[in-house]
């Protein structure tokens, strides 16, 4: 089945929810999405462990955001 953007090729910059939010809709649609992240760090929602009294990490201290 084609998709409506298979072909494109996206560079996603964003940080948090909102850019990748948006990036992962263009590789659903059919787009190539590459992340480029910070070196050695990466996006900083990784290292996120709480919103709010929310826990955000995983039993074995990994981000469920990873």
């Amino acid at each position: 089945m084609n998709q409506p953007l298979e072909g494109i090729r996206a560079l996603e910059l964003g940080m948090f929810h909102a850019g990748p939010g948006g990036a992962a809709i263009l590789g659903d649609l059919g787009a190539e999405v590459i992340k480029i992240e910070q070196p050695e760090s990466g996006d900083p929602i990784r290292r996120l462990a709480y919103v709010g009294r929310v826990h955000l990490q995983r039993e074995d201290g990994s981000s469920i955001w990873h």
